[in-house]
């Protein structure tokens, strides 16, 4: 995997990014400031529930950082190609440059990618060889604290709150 920071230049990208870390915050700030500490208090659900909220939380945010500034496998300027490997190279029409068979070019990005998947504008970066499993694990952080947050919400509409209402 590619240890290399990769920054793209792409206005809605960055516009999607910036909605994602938005929403984010909200649900960071308000989820646990209506449901969690409310309930905690109460002694209704433990301090494991917060901490598990925090820590998906916590791992969703890491992996799209990750996953954004990853390098998807961009082809270096002039790639060194082994005599044997030649006829599995192709000439990109768009950059002009020697690129593997399975490689394709991103027209937001500008260069071509090994093995690229899509562009992806939740990221603002392609998908592709070096980052792939960095998007896996971003789209697996982001379904565990979505999946969290409904069953955090179910509980207190259907399970906290008619129960003070029975305390009442």
């Amino acid at each position: 995997m590619g240890q290399r920071i990769h920054f793209v230049v792409d206005p809605q990208g960055w516009c999607c990014m910036g909605l994602i870390i938005f929403i984010w915050l909200y649900n960071t700030v308000f989820i646990p400031k209506v449901i969690l500490f409310p309930h905690y208090e109460e002694g209704n659900i433990s301090v494991v529930a917060v901490l598990c909220y925090y820590f998906c939380s916590l791992f969703c945010i890491a992996s799209l950082f990750r996953a954004s500034v990853a390098d998807p496998g961009k082809l270096p300027e002039n790639p060194k190609i082994p005599i044997t490997e030649r006829e599995y190279w192709e000439l990109c029409n768009k950059c002009n440059m020697m690129r593997p068979k399975r490689s394709h070019h991103c027209s937001r990005c500008g260069h071509c990618v090994r093995r690229m998947d899509h562009h992806c504008p939740w990221i603002n970066n392609c998908v592709g060889e070096d980052n792939h499993w960095l998007f896996l694990q971003l789209c697996f952080y982001t379904q565990m604290l979505s999946s969290y947050t409904l069953i955090l919400d179910f509980c207190h509409y259907y399970y906290f709150l008619p129960l003070k209402k029975e305390n009442w």
